[in-house]
């Protein structure tokens, strides 16, 4: 039986990485709540990420985020225990965006045949990997060393519950939630690889990727 909760826990995950920092604090030490304070965590989350899409997650470190944020090494260590706690709040940063997307598309497909609703959706995929394209490929990456928190598993669910209600809706059965899961594997590696190695013709590249989830969608029971 394929459950939205365990899909999710799997989408961009490498099977050997769930071994990694398992006893890493993710979670901020604790949350802004004046306005300053959400400046400043919003200040040390933009510093690394563009710590990340100019050198990468090797370069980046705490005291170098702080420098580039132009707070104490202090003032990071009241929100973020470690880098690690700040690559998991882009990271949950960037999983907001890409479900508001979905979110919008989903509203937008309402009442759309299958063909058009899959057109809406991956649309809204290409457009949050072309948002900040290098940063994105940095977070996936991460991702995958890391332990998923609480919120990142939910809003990753949210994802795939989107995807799979879409699918079901208009008669994609059975197993819609095992369709979603490859569905959101398959856009996220296609469009990610193509904008990574420079795709400029995002028309063709959409063409491209309804028809293979089209083709996917035809042969999926099939096989």
């Amino acid at each position: 039986m394929f459950l939205q909760d365990e899909y999710a826990g799997e989408i961009l995950r490498s099977p050997l990485a769930l071994d990694a920092s398992l006893s890493t604090p993710l979670s901020p030490r604790k949350h802004p709540r004046q306005q300053r304070s959400r400046a400043t965590c919003e200040a040390i989350l933009e510093a690394a990420a563009r710590i990340l899409e100019t050198g990468g997650a090797g370069s980046l470190t705490t005291n170098l985020v702080a420098e580039r944020a132009g707070v104490s090494i202090g003032s990071l260590y009241q929100y973020f225990p470690n880098k690690e706690a700040i690559l998991a709040g882009l990271i949950r940063n960037m999983r907001r965006e890409m479900l508001a997307d979905f979110r919008a598309a989903a509203k937008l497909a309402s009442g759309e045949e299958l063909k058009e609703a899959v057109a809406i959706l991956t649309r809204a995929s290409i457009a949050h990997h072309l948002r900040r394209p290098t940063l994105a490929e940095e977070l996936e990456r991460a991702e995958a060393g890391l332990p998923l928190d609480q919120e990142t598993q939910v809003l990753k669910a949210e994802l795939l519950g989107i995807v799979s209600a879409a699918l079901a809706e208009r008669g994609v059965v059975p197993q819609p939630e095992k369709k979603a899961f490859d569905l959101i594997s398959l856009s996220q590696g296609l469009v990610g690889r193509a904008i990574r190695l420079g795709e400029r013709d995002l028309d063709d590249l959409h063409r491209r990727l309804c028809a293979a989830v089209i083709g996917y969608l035809n042969g999926a029971d099939d096989v």
